[in-house]
């Protein structure tokens, strides 16, 4: 299954996407939000284009695990993409700390301030695409192990 990735942020959206087999989630754009709501053209161009299955959304919790405003803002972007988007499934993760995890990476590659801002959300989208992915297969793993036991 493909699972297109995305950051919500204020300005932009970060989007990666996984190869058909959900090995790995590799970065692909970030998409300017406009007050037209032009992104979710974008967000159905990606879903054509990649043949999407599933939006995996970060969900930016607080440290303790709360909810703020941002989450709140991000619930209704994920109403929004549901009645868009009615037959791809949509979930949201945990996506604490991935845009500092992000820029790390970027700076540890030696990229500009300039490059870091363009692509960091993207790379935020790879991130929490890559974690997902990481549980899921832990939990699978788990899963099979606990049968075998059986």
């Amino acid at each position: 299954m493909v699972i297109l990735g995305l950051d919500y942020g204020g300005k932009r959206i970060g989007a990666a996407v996984t190869d058909p087999l959900e090995i790995a989630a590799t970065a692909l754009e970030t998409i300017e939000r406009t007050s037209d709501g032009a992104e979710f053209d974008e967000i159905g161009r990606l879903i054509d284009e990649r043949n999407v299955e599933m939006i995996l959304v970060g969900l930016p919790l607080r440290m303790d695990g709360s909810e703020g405003i941002q989450v709140r803002k991000v619930r209704s972007f994920v109403k929004d993409l549901k009645r868009r988007f009615p037959n791809v499934q949509i979930e949201t993760s945990d996506e604490r700390l991935s845009s500092a995890q992000a820029h790390r990476v970027l700076s540890d590659a030696g990229s500009s301030n300039r490059v870091r801002k363009r692509n960091v959300d993207s790379m935020s989208a790879q991130l929490i695409l890559n974690r997902y992915l990481q549980r899921r297969s832990t939990e699978k793993r788990q899963q099979e192990e606990d049968s075998a036991d059986q």
